[in-house]
């Protein structure tokens, strides 16, 4: 029987059988054989093709020993759980961003705490002068979602917030323009901070602030899939977000 959730996911992701055997460092004919006569491969070729296709390995393969194992892995990448977001570590955002080599990413609606800090600030402008590519994204506070979160907050100031920690990001919006602002109109589940293969994710909770909100503290693993699951997240938003003008933070 063939495979077609590999041959879809081989597709959406835009990839032939022979980029993918390139990938993994098979043969292509291992790899098409996988798809029509539906045979299972190894499982480290599993994890292999699965960080690939940047889809859970249970996915593509629904072996017994595979899916027990994408659990343990997936809960290997669980580094820290804390009740709310104001018992995180002050230390932590900052240490965790000056890790950070490729990515440094901020999914929010205004995460105005992060705005205030002066040395956040003085660290987004050292990495995007080396290898560090930054991207803070922010509620446009003109938007329906925008105003539903601060309802559902118990108050309606989630756009002022956010024209606050726009006034804030100022001086590094004239000053650094590597560093990628950007606002969207999307119903966030997660305030999501990204550093590489490292990231801190707060859920939002119907009726309190997202200081009140868990935070889970996750390092990816491959063949985990809890880490990319929220990263494809980050990527969906900024590919829908927009530039931020100087008329959004001035208001003129």
């Amino acid at each position: 029987m063939s495979n077609e959730r590999l041959r879809s996911a081989l597709l959406a992701r835009g990839m032939s059988v022979q980029d993918l055997a390139d990938e993994i460092k098979v043969n292509p004919k291992t790899v098409e054989r996988w798809i029509t006569q539906g045979k299972v491969p190894y499982r480290r070729h599993q994890y292999a093709t699965a960080a690939a296709l940047k889809v859970d390995v249970t996915t593509l393969w629904e072996d017994s020993r595979t899916v027990d194992s994408a659990t343990d892995l997936t809960k290997a990448e669980i580094i820290a759980v804390y009740p709310h977001r104001h018992t995180v570590p002050p230390t932590l955002w900052r240490e965790m961003y000056a890790r950070a080599e490729r990515n440094l990413d901020v999914l929010v609606y205004s995460g105005l705490f992060l705005s205030e800090d002066p040395l956040f600030l003085d660290l987004l402008k050292k990495k995007v002068e080396g290898t560090t590519q930054a991207r803070i994204m922010l509620g446009d506070p003109d938007c329906e979602a925008v105003r539903q979160r601060g309802i559902d907050e118990g108050h309606r100031i989630m756009d002022g917030k956010i024209r606050n920690a726009l006034v804030n990001y100022r001086p590094l919006f004239q000053s650094h323009p590597d560093i990628g602002f950007r606002l969207h109109a999307t119903t966030l589940y997660n305030s999501i901070y990204r550093s590489d293969d490292e990231m801190l994710v707060n859920p939002h909770v119907y009726g309190i602030g997202a200081y009140m909100a868990p935070v889970f503290h996750l390092r990816r693993m491959p063949g985990g899939g809890l880490f990319d699951t929220y990263a494809n997240s980050i990527e969906q938003t900024w590919g829908g977000a927009r530039q931020v003008t100087d008329r959004d933070i001035t208001g003129a």
